[in-house]
């Protein structure tokens, strides 16, 4: 059951109601709202996605990468000024969905801030770093993984010969990304790159995945959320 209360304006009730995640099958609770307008049910993600919050959870893969999108442009069209704020708790996935998810964030206008929470492991790592500048967010107890992009292939030798030098594409274009992403060389980010590399949040700061570590919200971006990383409601 959850128990969410509003003190001013609009109010929220304690109800046991859930739905279930098409996706996952998991139990998704439900906030009813009242307002003045009378009652309104959520699923706690879409009540989130008001106060603009994203979230990229579990395997990134094309359908999840394509929900991810229409949040950022639904949210750019209700306000294109205003920061969006991305809670990544992923081991990774397919790197063209991933890419989806960052050429979205470039094109729109909003600042996206990135938070990890749990892990951010290969293309979820990618999109942590991929943040807007100095919003890029850690939690303490977070783990970074990096490493190449990986993949198999079959069929004829010419073929094959055509899938390895396509992997080795994205592979050249992943490292310039985190080159450009961290500041580092490309040296080390070949070097990183090589192997799973797995960092805590301090190291992963230091590497220039993130910007920032922080165990509790900053009071100051508790009521305004102006720095995008999920502020509350104004």
């Amino acid at each position: 059951m959850i128990d969410l209360f509003g003190n001013s304006g609009d109010t929220y009730g304690s109800q046991g109601q859930f739905t279930r995640d098409p996706y996952t099958g998991a139990l998704v609770p439900v906030v009813v709202e009242q307002t003045s307008r009378g009652e309104r049910s959520f699923d706690i993600f879409s009540r989130l996605l008001r106060e603009r919050i994203v979230f990229v959870t579990g395997q990134i893969e094309d359908g999840m990468a394509s929900l991810v999108t229409a949040q950022l442009l639904f949210l750019e069209s209700e306000n294109p000024s205003k920061p969006i704020s991305m809670y990544i708790n992923s081991p990774g996935g397919v790197v063209t969905a991933g890419l989806q998810i960052y050429d979205t964030m470039q094109y729109i206008k909003p600042r996206v801030s990135t938070v990890c929470m749990g892990q951010a492991a290969s293309m979820g790592s990618f999109l942590l770093a991929a943040g807007e500048p100095g919003m890029r967010i850690a939690l303490p107890n977070a783990r970074i993984m990096v490493h190449q992009p990986s993949g198999g292939a079959r069929g004829m030798a010419s073929d094959i010969e055509i899938q390895a030098r396509e992997i080795l594409r994205i592979r050249s274009r992943m490292n310039d990304l985190y080159v450009k992403f961290t500041g580092r060389s490309l040296e080390e980010i070949e070097k990183a790159m090589d192997r799973d590399t797995f960092l805590e949040a301090e190291e992963a700061k230091a590497f220039g995945l993130v910007d920032k570590v922080f165990e509790t919200r900053p009071e100051n971006e508790e009521s305004s959320g102006e720095d995008g990383s999920g502020g509350a409601p104004e």
